[in-house]
């Protein structure tokens, strides 16, 4: 307990999965939280299981491709807690398509909300964190930001760029001596809601005669997929916000430029 007490953290994409696992270990481990996302009524529910946990939220609607509000979010921030330590980028979606079947229009929406996202968090959060006194920044890529994947080609190609953005900031921002890290996780197969939002050209585009589907359903079980993994199995939220807290906490004070890999052995092979 208390590993990031004191500190002011900001999630984005709060209201299910990883972002709500990981506002809800911020808070447990003493952190105050911004917690943001489109869906209001799951950004509703995390900031109450926060807040009946005796930790303390502030939610707001936040869509993160555009710069405007991720200035507003920002200034409301500072306004209401004086100053921001830990920011996690973790806004993002997956189309699935083959690449020579995915529209612009689906490449495009996957480039602004899980590339522009990260760069307006970036742009407008990192001065606010280096005026309070440094902080860690923690951007939250994929295993998909690592290897390819077939039927997830638009989607690699945003976490790959992810992961080199959070290096060349980590760098700019060492060089300035601002007293802010910044890192990279890469999740494997985890448990949520991504997959069941997942399209049918994309189910067929990453081979489904390896992937249980359901008769007329568009949902992929992550767990067929992490059976083919050295542990076998998907992991959970939990799993991911242990890495973020300790990206966030002073335990990984000399990390910057790093990628923090959890995917059950994926990459290994």
């Amino acid at each position: 307990m208390g590993r990031v007490s004191g500190k002011v953290a900001l999630v984005t994409g709060a209201a299910s999965g990883i972002g709500r696992g990981a506002a809800l270990a911020l808070a447990a481990e003493g952190a105050k939280l911004v917690v943001t996302d489109v869906d209001e009524a799951g950004l509703k529910e995390t900031a109450a299981l926060i807040g009946k946990a005796g930790g303390t939220a502030s939610a707001h609607k936040h869509d993160v491709t555009s710069e405007a509000r991720w200035a507003e979010i920002v200034a409301a921030v500072k306004a209401e807690f004086g100053g921001l330590h830990i920011l996690v980028n973790n806004a993002g979606i997956a189309i699935g398509a083959s690449i020579f079947e995915m529209s612009y229009e689906e490449w495009t929406r996957q480039q602004s909300i899980n590339v522009d996202g990260v760069f307006f968090g970036v742009k407008h959060a990192i001065p606010l964190i280096a005026a309070s006194g440094g902080g860690s920044v923690i951007n939250i890529s994929s295993v998909a930001g690592l290897q390819g994947a077939p039927g997830l080609a638009g989607y690699c190609a945003t976490k790959g760029a992810v992961r080199l953005f959070t290096k060349a900031v980590a760098l700019e921002c060492a060089q300035g001596q601002m007293n802010v890290r910044v890192n990279s996780v890469h999740p494997g197969i985890i448990e949520t809601a991504i997959w069941q939002k997942m399209t049918p050209g994309g189910t067929d585009a990453i081979a489904s005669s390896v992937l249980p589907i359901a008769e007329g359903a568009n949902a992929i079980d992550p767990n067929a997929i992490a059976a083919t993994t050295p542990l076998g199995y998907a992991g959970v939220p939990a799993d991911i916000a242990a890495g973020i807290v300790y990206l966030a906490s002073d335990e990984s004070r000399y990390m910057t430029g790093s990628e923090l890999v959890i995917d059950g052995g994926m990459t290994a092979r």
